[in-house]
């Protein structure tokens, strides 16, 4: 089922996600229903928060955009390819800078329109469990890394506008300010 999508200025995208402690079903299909929201709008990554729940829970899935912007992988310190482990769902992840930072460009489905330049550590380390509960531990490089660190952010109720350098905060400050209006108009409605 695809599910709306949660705009900046709901509370709930500054909530820190709670430690999700068992494979439900209903954490299963909350999976599900992520990975077909994220692929409705056509992002590559999706942190529950943006669906409404304050869990520690995201997915990924960097294939459609791979050879734009591509994205390194290893699994026991020996490289891979980043497809091998998509679609990605990442369970109370633990995410450790492991390179120089970088900037890249960077949207985001809760912030419609707003593209940033954003500066982030160019690879990371990456603790989690899937989706059965199993660990996974990978280092991650490029657009993967950009994205599980977005996602982790989210996670902890960081916005990727907290990362923007003040200059370019400054220029969407109208569209941010539209943004959030519009969200706490909706949110009275209901």
């Amino acid at each position: 089922m695809i599910l709306p999508i949660v705009k900046y200025g709901h509370p709930v995208l500054r909530q820190r996600g709670a430690v999700i402690e068992k494979i439900t079903p209903e954490i299963k299909q909350l999976i599900a229903d992520m990975f077909e929201t994220m692929a409705a709008n056509h992002g590559v990554g999706l942190a529950a928060q943006q669906v409404g729940h304050a869990l520690q829970l995201t997915v990924m899935d960097v294939r459609e955009v791979a050879k734009d912007r591509p994205s390194t992988l290893e699994l026991k310190g020996k490289p891979a390819e980043a497809a091998e482990i998509m679609p990605l769902v990442l369970i109370n992840p633990v995410v450790t800078p492991a390179g120089e930072p970088a900037t890249g460009g960077e949207g985001c489905l809760s912030f419609p329109e707003i593209f940033a330049e954003i500066s982030r550590p160019e690879s990371v380390d990456v603790k989690a469990l899937n989706e059965k509960g199993k660990p996974v531990e990978f280092r991650c490089g490029g657009l993967l890394a950009r994205a599980v660190q977005h996602e982790t952010d989210h996670l902890n109720g960081i916005l990727f506008i907290d990362r923007m350098e003040r200059k370019q905060k400054e220029e969407f400050r109208d569209e941010l300010d539209a943004l959030q209006a519009a969200t706490k108009a909706e949110l009275k409605k209901k």
